[in-house]
């Protein structure tokens, strides 16, 4: 092959990566760029007129009440959502794994909620919890004699209830990941620990759980990446409230960068939440990597 046609092959492969490219530059990498320039600015987001700041921005942040309120709301969310939608992923899967009739079926409708937009799931739930005579949820409980709850008006409440609900959706699509890993374990280690007299506890503490490590460490480093982004969802059935009880770190973030026009700030809270989120999920990946090690 001569160098006229090399050239001409790597053109062609070139025409393919192209496009995917400069969708990359323009729709990741510049307003990535952009934000962290803008953080050691006061720009409104508004006005043309920008100065530079220094790090006066990530210093205010530190004393901001309102992104504390943020930071602790996403912190128990992503981690209560983490612990609730894996602690039911396993079982399921594992119930689901076996040679049951309806088990396409039972798999089919847990699975379901997860295809829904989270926009849709928060206004259908917020209309179940719903404090009014109109909440199915309140209707169910004051039929069997129980006090209505008020599920999303309670400041105490309003986050878990949140969480509930999410749990719902997403449950269905870990379950899912679970049972792909499961049908990858050989029957022959369950033969074989049965001939040495282990019960179903002992198969699944010491074959079943060991073998889904892979799984277990994909699905919490996305549950808790994905609970510390959570926005729509808690827009749809709360927007924040009641008071802040319900407020998380994007809330907090689009309010002080749009609502107020605060966008240098807000860059700087972008910035400093998406080193959040990498170091958190760099922690996550070590520790389960060394306890994976550890067992195999």
């Amino acid at each position: 092959m001569n160098r006229s046609m090399h050239f001409r092959r790597d053109m062609i492969f070139l025409s393919f990566i192209l496009p995917a490219f400069l969708g990359y530059l323009v729709f990741y990498l510049y307003p990535m760029l952009s934000t962290f320039m803008y953080s050691f600015t006061d720009w409104t987001g508004y006005k043309p007129a920008i100065h530079f700041v220094g790090l006066k921005n990530f210093v205010k942040l530190f004393h901001d009440e309102d992104v504390t309120i943020g930071i602790k709301n996403s912190v128990i969310y992503a981690i209560s959502m983490t612990i609730l939608q894996n602690g039911l992923a396993i079982p399921l899967a594992v119930a689901l794994h076996r040679k049951l009739r309806t088990r396409n079926l039972l798999r089919t409708v847990f699975f379901a909620p997860a295809v829904l937009s989270p926009m849709v799931v928060g206004f259908l739930w917020g209309y179940l919890m719903s404090s009014t005579d109109h909440g199915l949820i309140n209707q169910l409980l004051m039929n069997f004699g129980f006090h209505q709850v008020n599920w999303l008006g309670n400041p105490k409440l309003a986050l878990y209830s949140v969480i509930l609900t999410q749990g719902w959706q997403w449950t269905g699509y870990a379950m899912v990941i679970y049972l792909a890993n499961l049908q990858g374990i050989s029957k022959e280690l369950y033969e074989s620990s049965g001939i040495d007299g282990a019960n179903g506890w002992q198969k699944f503490w010491h074959i079943t759980l060991p073998m889904l490590i892979p799984s277990i460490t994909f699905n919490t480093v996305m549950s808790m990446i994905g609970g510390l982004k959570v926005f729509d969802v808690i827009f749809a059935m709360t927007n924040g409230g009641p008071g802040h009880s319900t407020e998380t770190i994007v809330m907090t973030l689009l309010s002080k960068g749009i609502t107020q026009a605060q966008y240098g700030y807000g860059s700087a809270f972008a910035v400093v939440f998406s080193l959040m989120i990498m170091l958190i999920a760099f922690t996550q990946l070590t520790v389960l990597k060394r306890w994976e090690e550890k067992l195999f």
